[in-house]
């Protein structure tokens, strides 16, 4: 499984939202390229980073630090927030972002999510931000009428390389993950599933590990890591170690 440390950009810097609202932001760090940069340094071979105002606005809105972070680091980089056009996936795409992450526009333009997928094939993903089981969109500020399983059953069969799953009412509490929410995605899609929103511990790892293995991709960590409660390199560890051969 992949841990996916996450760097959550506001304003140009590093920052953790609680339950998705612009107005609880807390910044822990103004250089996201130092960030991205201590993450490879505890041992990690993804990051997760969002442009929070760009979700917001439709549209790239902290380039340039996320252009810091892909000139900073040498291992992969999925992004998502205000990626609603094929230009804007075709231009993060080309400057070096191995994945992007269709959150809005899996919502309101799915013929989008399916040219992607044809034309680059393992490099889009699907965000679903779930509140109460329906898809929210636009940075989360509008929750529609689709249910976040609706929404994966959409594109079940058109090449999407991952679901980033998300409980905004898990999202920056460190409450625990809602990982019944995830598996049941994954047991309805056959796509993996990366879990996102709540971990708080190595012990929230070590249940999405126990219970995901074989049907989940790995889980997102922003807040815990920042606050100190998860040890990047351990949790990197855990999820890379072989499962115990049975009794």
């Amino acid at each position: 499984m992949i841990l996916f440390p996450a760097i959550d950009l506001k304003g140009g810097a590093c920052v953790r939202l609680q339950q998705g609202d612009m107005n609880r932001a807390t910044v822990f760090s103004d250089d996201p390229a130092a960030q991205a940069r201590a993450f490879v340094d505890a041992g990690c071979d993804w990051i997760h980073v969002v442009d929070l105002d760009g979700a917001i606005a439709g549209q790239a809105t902290n380039g340039a630090a996320v252009e810091s972070i892909l000139g900073a680091v040498n291992v992969k980089v999925q992004l998502g927030g205000g990626i609603r056009s094929r230009a804007g996936i075709e231009a993060w795409l080309a400057r070096g972002v191995a994945r992007v992450i269709l959150g809005t526009a899996a919502l309101r333009d799915p013929d989008l999510v399916r040219s992607a997928c044809r034309a680059h094939p393992g490099r889009v993903a699907v965000g679903i931000d779930a509140r109460g089981g329906y898809a929210a969109v636009d940075g989360w500020t509008e929750t529609s009428t689709m249910s976040a399983l609706d929404l994966a059953r959409r594109f079940a069969d058109v090449g999407v390389s991952a679901i980033i799953h998300t409980d905004i009412e898990r999202d920056g509490v460190l409450g625990g993950p809602n990982l019944e929410a995830s598996l049941a995605l994954s047991r309805a899609v056959p796509i993996p599933v990366i879990v996102s929103g709540g971990v708080s511990s190595l012990a929230d790892l070590a249940a999405i590990k126990a219970r995901g293995e074989g049907r989940l991709l790995g889980a997102i960590v922003g807040r815990a890591l920042y606050d100190g409660r998860v040890d990047l390199a351990a949790a990197i560890d855990l999820f890379q170690r072989e499962a115990a051969a049975p009794c």
